[in-house]
This record gives structure tokens, sequence and C-alpha cells, in this order.
């Protein structure tokens, strides 16, 4: 009975939702690339159309991958998904956060949320819509730091993003000049993971640190990286080809209650960069992601091991 009259409550809500936007002055049309500003909210120009949304969101809930995005701006998460949740680097920001799915209608109702976001891939669009106004993006559709820029303008705070954006790059290039003037120009760098039994490595675009490795420092990889991981983001491997993939320097992304079991074969030990410490191990449910929370990390990281 309860569920039912909060239905009942939520579907009275949207229909005076709707009655009071039908009212509004909507003369002004929104610039192309900025939110246009109205009583309480903004438009947003979404992939699929203009989207109004709150100018000032309380109660997010972010489905998949943008939960980091959401938090650099310090814009309050009150449901999220699994993978972010169990990321210790995102605790302080979602210790009271529920974690949920795009599954859990009921439980995302009993959230409150005037927002929400997520893949374009999520399911039950038309049913979360009912709920609260619903962001979608398709990840990859823009550069990782495009990204930032437009969750910002979503969350109306476009500039704080983009000057983010502008300063992290620099600080980003910094480093990697540091960095190669410490270990050469042509030392070749290699991002790995264990994941579920498996090995992979991973091109530029496909978080783990790659894009400041690759795309902001312009780390080299080595070639048959650049032709088996770069075009799809990433490439599955078996122990006894690890070494064809491992360049001078590695990034170990490990899954600390994984499978590590490859680490303990002559086949890895007996790589140059095992041989020389040059395999640096950064804990993999802190490295998944490419948010400025992450990015701020990996960055650290980077200049702490290349550069002690």
């Amino acid at each position: 009975m309860k569920k039912a009259l909060l239905f009942l409550t939520l579907a009275l809500v949207l229909v005076l939702g709707a009655c009071s936007s039908k009212n509004e002055d909507t003369s002004k049309e929104p610039a192309k690339d900025e939110p246009a500003k109205k009583s309480g909210t903004i438009t947003y120009q979404s992939e699929d159309g203009p989207v109004e949304v709150p100018a000032d969101p309380q109660r997010v809930v972010v489905l998949s991958t943008y939960a980091g995005h959401v938090a650099a701006l310090d814009v309050p998460i009150v449901g999220v998904d699994s993978w972010s949740k169990t990321n210790p680097r995102f605790d302080k920001y979602l210790k009271d956060a529920e974690e949920v799915t795009d599954e859990d209608l009921e439980k995302i109702v009993e959230l409150d949320p005037d927002l929400i976001i997520g893949l374009s891939t999520m399911n039950n669009m038309d049913r979360l819509k009912e709920i609260a106004p619903v962001v979608t993006f398709t990840y990859g559709k823009v550069d990782y730091l495009t990204q930032q820029v437009e969750i910002g303008k979503l969350l109306n705070k476009g500039d704080e993003a983009q000057e983010w954006v502008t300063d992290f790059q620099a600080r980003a290039k910094e480093a990697g000049e540091e960095i190669k003037a410490k270990i050469g120009d042509d030392k070749t760098v290699s991002v790995i993971e264990n994941f579920d039994k498996q090995l992979y490595v991973y091109g530029d675009n496909w978080a783990r640190g790659t894009e400041i490795l690759y795309q902001e420092m312009k780390l080299p990889m080595p070639e048959k990286v650049k032709a088996d991981a770069l075009k799809e983001g990433y490439f599955a491997l078996s122990t006894e080809v690890l070494p064809e993939y491992m360049g001078d320097y590695v990034i170990l992304s490990r899954n600390s209650d994984g499978d590590n079991s490859f680490m303990e074969t002559e086949t890895y030990k007996n790589t140059p960069a095992v041989k020389e410490g040059h395999v640096f191990e950064a804990e993999a449910s802190e490295f998944y992601f490419n948010d400025p929370l992450t990015l701020e990390y990996q960055l650290e990281f980077f200049k702490e091991h290349f550069l002690k």
C-alpha cells in the first residue's frame, strides 16, 4: 500500500512539474554549447537533445562510470553503481550513497533523485525518466577531458570544469617532460591489468592512466601494443606472450584479490622490466576510471614512481 501511494504521489508530482514547465518562458533558445538558464533549471544539450535539469542538483544518482566526475564538482550523490562504490578513492564522497543499478527502480524512487546520470546503454530508460531527468553519455564519444567539461555543463559548473581541465593538462605535460628527461625519450611504457583470470594490455584511451601517459605525456608504447590494443583500446593476453607487450616500464594495474599467479612465472620474472625494477604496481580498483579524482591520483602516482 505504501509503495502504491509513493508511486501515485510521484505521478502527481510529475504531472504538476510538466504543467509548470509548459508555463515557463521558452522564447529564448539556448546557445549551442552552453546551458540556457531558467528559474531553477537549465537546459542541457545532451546527445539525445535538450533536457531540462536542475540548476543546482542536490540528489544525483549516477548509474555508471561518472561518479568521480560528479563528485569532483562537489555535487551530492545519493545513489551510485557498484564499481564506483567499491573504489577506495571515492570513499569520502560516496560513504552515504546507496549502491544501485538501472534495475533497482523502487530503490531509486526511494532515493528521491533530482537528476540521473548514466551510460547510453542503460536499461529501463523510459521508466527512469518518470523518476527524474535522465542524461546519458556514450563512453568514448568525446575525449576524456571533454567528458568532464560536458558533465560540468550538465551540473551548471562548466567554467569550473574547464578551469580544471586546462590546469590538469599543463601539469600533466610538465610531468611528462620531467619523466622523459629522466628515463629517456625512447623508453616505452605499457599498461597491463589482470582481471578475472585474464591479462589485458591497454591503448591510449581506456582509463588506467593511459590517457595521461600517452595523450598528455606523449610517452611511447611498444609496437606490439600499438598494433593490437590501440584501435580497440585493450587487448587480451596469455602469460606466454606477455613479454612481447611489456615495455621498458610497466604500469601493472593489479587486482589484489584476483589471480596473480602469472607474477610467479619465469616468463614474467625474466622480462627486462621486472629485472630492472621498472614495474610499478597500482591497485586496480583505484585505477579503473578517468575522472578528475582518479586522474589526479594517477598523475601523482606516475610522478612518484617514475621520478623517485
